[in-house]
């Protein structure tokens, strides 16, 4: 049985992830800020299999460190991490943008994934055995306007992901970075602060993924036989041309 690390699962594709893990058999360690929801979610899947959570926001080092360092023993040896967890604030031009949203961005999509992977890479080195999936995002691949900063910290995760594939693959780690288009999930209500009414129209027109399409692709990435490796995979909805054109109805 492996025990799998989610990052962000609390809500979206890390919440559908860790359903469908949970069903599969994995051992969770589910992660997240809101506790009353880690605890919820992990009273509803310890039905299907054993589940730990840890509370801590990965934008802040010693907070992950502390978290993980808390494991017990049992739970120490991480098959499979699965950094989820991200964000994006604001939809305005560089000149208009929110240092305190460049900031979140920077600190949760790229630093926090950076120390959450520093924190169980040295273990899988010493097992010589693991799985690390990043969820990047189509963002990565064109950077569009008044969205300059989340792009670019969703391309800082494509670059990481060749990184750690480059010193890992010896190791027998496998790496696999995923790009989704547009995700019916509560993104866009976060990144409009709470405007439910504009996040809606994101969505609008077109059937959008939905995160267990997300969570399905994920599965398939780390259920491969060993031999296989998914290094990079790129998700659209069908209505979904390229990251800025969307055919609507």
């Amino acid at each position: 049985m492996k025990t799998t690390v989610i990052t962000g699962a609390t809500s979206g594709i890390g919440k559908a992830t860790a359903e469908l893990l949970a069903q599969q058999g994995h051992r969770l360690i589910i992660c997240g800020r809101r506790s009353a929801v880690l605890e919820e979610l992990k009273a509803q899947l310890e039905k299907f299999t054993e589940i730990f959570s840890l509370t801590f926001d990965q934008r802040y080092e010693a907070d992950v460190k502390k978290a993980f360092e808390g494991l017990p023993e049992s739970w120490r040896d991480i098959d499979i991490l699965i950094n989820n967890a991200g964000n994006a604030h604001g939809l305005d031009s560089l000149e208009d943008g929110s240092t305190g949203d460049w900031d979140a961005m920077i600190d949760g999509n790229v630093k926090g994934l950076l120390y959450v992977s520093k924190a169980v890479i040295h273990g899988m080195k010493e097992r010589r055995n693991g799985h690390i999936v990043n969820i990047s995002s189509v963002a990565a691949r064109q950077t569009y306007a008044n969205g300059v900063v989340y792009c670019a910290s969703k391309k800082a995760v494509d670059v990481i992901s060749e990184g750690m594939r480059l010193e890992l693959t010896e190791f027998g780690i496998k790496v696999t970075n995923i790009q989704p288009g547009a995700v019916a999930t509560d993104f866009s209500t976060i990144r409009f602060k709470g405007d439910v009414q504009r996040a809606k129209t994101v969505y609008e027109g077109y059937e959008a993924l939905k995160a267990e399409d997300v969570a399905d692709a994920i599965s398939y990435c780390i259920n491969t036989p060993q031999r296989v490796a998914i290094s990079d995979l790129t998700i659209y909805p069908s209505a979904q041309s390229e990251p800025r054109t969307i055919y609507r109805k």
